[in-house]
């Protein structure tokens, strides 16, 4: 592993590390923020999942969310949104391939080879952090848009990993718009059973744990009617008994303005169940 990337901030560290995985085949990146309480041990820490087209980068640069992150003393890690390099498979567009992977195990070719998102951040990536870094076994998860749906699939899908969770502007329902029904079907082929796996709204309906889940939604979002659609997950959560918290917020839209702006009311949310 090779740090690239150290920074201070906020009496803290802003890292990015570059590691071998061989869960996905290839060289991966990822960032960490350390807050100043790490210097005195293991601090909790929270996976945020960034959307289409981001990297590492876009979080770290643009939310703000050191700040918050250096007050409740909580540890940030962000990975990449997808395996790189020269011999990974890609798509023309934004939404398939590179930057794209969409938080799931492929199952299709070309896409198998390198796509399994999930089990890197499920699984590689927190055994990572936790044997090198001074952070504890304490987890949560959040997202936006893309990675909003992989952190609540990840959420709902290993009970007991994570303590909390929460999205802004979620892909809540995949296997319904365009989005995921186009990565859907060339990561994972016909099968909408494989699909169900990685959606939200279906596995709220039978969800082991009911962990309460926050979500922010911009009512400006130019996403929101076609792919984003946040009162399907809630409809569903309602109906199964489960919380949701969805807090439609009038004039913001998908950017990194909304969630700077609601950043750090999430980050007190999870250092509350963090540190319970």
């Amino acid at each position: 592993m090779e740090r690239i990337e150290h920074r201070a901030c906020f009496g803290g560290w802003q890292d990015v590390y570059r590691h071998r995985s061989a869960v996905l085949g290839c060289d991966m990146s990822f960032a960490i923020y350390l807050p100043p309480q790490a210097q005195d041990g293991p601090v909790p820490v929270l996976y945020w999942l960034s959307g289409l087209t981001c990297s590492e980068q876009n979080f770290i640069t643009k939310a703000g969310a050191q700040r918050y992150a250096a007050e409740h003393g909580i540890a940030i890690v962000c990975p990449d949104t997808s395996p790189r390099g020269d011999g990974v498979a890609d798509a023309d567009g934004y939404d398939l391939g590179k930057g794209a992977g969409f938080y799931v195990n492929a199952t299709q070719a070309p896409w198998a080879a390198h796509y399994r998102m999930f089990d890197y951040v499920a699984d590689e990536l927190p055994a990572l952090v936790e044997a090198q870094f001074p952070v504890s076994d304490a987890r949560a998860i959040s997202g936006h848009s893309m990675g909003g749906h992989g952190a609540l699939v990840l959420a709902l899908s290993k009970p007991g990993r994570y303590r909390s969770v929460s999205a802004f502007a979620p892909i809540v329902a995949p296997s319904l718009v365009p989005w995921g029904q186009k990565a859907f079907a060339a990561y994972l082929g016909d099968d909408r059973a494989a699909w169900a796996q990685y959606d939200a709204s279906a596995l709220i309906t039978a969800a082991v744990e009911k962990l309460p889940v926050l979500i922010d939604q911009g009512e400006a979002d130019e996403f929101l009617e076609v792919e984003l659609q946040p009162w399907r997950l809630k409809d569903a959560a309602d109906a199964a008994g489960h919380p949701v918290y969805l807090r439609m917020q009038p004039g913001y839209d998908h950017s990194y303005y909304f969630i700077a702006s609601f950043i750090g009311e999430h980050i007190a949310h999870h250092a509350a169940a963090l540190k319970a």
